[in-house]
């Protein structure tokens, strides 16, 4: 089950921590993983894009020409990705920050406020947590479990109000992503 996804984003949205961490997630759940990197100079508002892929067997390259999964945390992105996701993809999309009109018919669109969900829960920062939640409930490309316990690992030195709200946004867009499931 080979699938690739990039996350996209500008920088300070966690776009290349949510891709590190879905990767570290499937290594830990058992399966193999890459993880590419890809950012301007700026660390917030420049472009941040990152590829990962996930299989049951060794991946032999970290690069996809299209994906499987495509994440856009904002109109950029979306604009400048869009053509990479496949026929019969998983687009997924802040709908906060992405604005046009998707007229793709040949890709499962999930279209969620993750801001809004994140300053609901209390922590802006946690707007990518709420993305992969999506992910984890419409695809399953990684389970809940291993997502919440790569989580831990990630924040085992942070105060446990931290964990609580990253379990909290990961469970509310875990519940978005179940009913395209």
């Amino acid at each position: 089950m080979k699938k690739s996804l990039i996350f996209s984003g500008s920088g300070g949205q966690g776009v290349v921590s949510a891709g590190m961490m879905t990767a570290k997630a499937a290594v830990e759940g058992g399966k193999f993983a890459t993880f590419l990197p890809e950012y301007g100079p700026q660390q917030r508002g420049g472009s941040a894009k990152c590829t990962v892929v996930i299989d049951d067997t060794a991946v032999v390259s970290p690069l996809a020409k299209k994906c499987d999964v495509l994440v856009c945390m904002n109109e950029q992105s979306f604009s400048k990705f869009n053509d990479r996701l496949k026929e019969g993809g998983v687009l997924l999309l802040n709908s906060n920050r992405v604005t046009s009109k998707v007229e793709r018919s040949d890709a499962e669109v999930i279209a969620l406020p993750v801001d809004d969900i994140a300053l609901k829960i209390g922590n802006p920062k946690a707007a990518n947590i709420v993305i992969i939640g999506a992910l984890i409930g419409a695809t399953n490309i990684i389970t809940e479990d291993e997502f919440l316990d790569s989580l831990k690992k990630k924040f085992a030195s942070k105060a446990p109000a931290i964990m609580e709200m990253n379990a909290a946004a990961l469970k509310k867009g875990i519940e978005f992503g179940k009913k395209f499931a």
